[in-house]
């Protein structure tokens, strides 16, 4: 079992917070998950000045759990905000949901579009999807991972999606982690029928194999 730290950068109750955290303890029952939420963002990240504000917010929390005895830590956030900066202090794995769900959408064609609620997509997809990053899309009516939970939302999330699939996209890559809260990337594909990166999956799995793949290496060496 690894007790690992999620890093959430929406400011809300304990309950909210702990959500992705049950989602990734479902997944994969080798994970026991401890949530924190950044203080004094009640809309999460959502464009540039938001992401900065966050980052050292970030750095401070990931500190609070590599101090506390965690084996990893998921920073659920599809913009990887102090991911780097994390990864040059810590001595624990650590992944970013972007740069997993990215990585991940590598696996299913040559053209991935991006469904997400920021005007520019995030660098991590750039830089990984690289020329495989067929289109993006932000769905109408949607500003930050708030709106996502209302009926309106929902809906027009579907719609960006169909039309992602209508336009020869061969996956959806999520660019939101407020989007695997709502559980919709299973819908989205029963309704584009091709495949739906979700980030909280994408980021849980990608630290379970850092884990695994630390404890081989050990294993080698003693």
């Amino acid at each position: 079992m690894y007790r690992i730290g999620i890093i959430r950068v929406i400011t809300q109750n304990q309950e909210a917070t702990d959500a992705h955290g049950r989602l990734v303890e479902r997944w994969f029952p080798e994970f026991e998950t401890v949530s924190r939420c950044i203080p004094d963002q009640p809309e999460g990240i959502h464009d540039a000045e938001t992401k900065a504000l966050a980052v050292p917010k970030v750095v401070a929390l990931a500190r609070e759990m590599e101090q506390n005895g965690l084996d990893g830590i998921m920073i659920s956030c599809a913009d990887d905000p102090g991911v780097a900066e994390v990864r040059a202090q810590a001595s624990i794995p650590v992944v970013g949901a972007g740069e997993c769900t990215a990585s991940a959408a590598t696996r299913f064609g040559e053209k991935i579009a991006v469904l997400g609620i920021t005007q520019a997509v995030p660098e991590s997809y750039r830089r990984i999807l690289k020329d495989r990053l067929f289109t993006d899309v932000v769905p109408d009516g949607v500003r930050n991972t708030l709106d996502l939970r209302t009926e309106a939302g929902m809906a027009a999330t579907v719609a960006a999606a169909q039309a992602l699939a209508a336009d020869g996209a061969d996956a959806v890559a999520l660019a939101c982690t407020g989007l695997a809260t709502i559980g919709i990337a299973p819908v989205l594909e029963q309704e584009t029928g091709i495949p739906v990166l979700d980030p909280v999956l994408c980021a849980a799995h990608a630290l379970l194999f850092d884990l695994l793949r630390a404890d081989g290496n050990r294993s080698m060496t003693t």
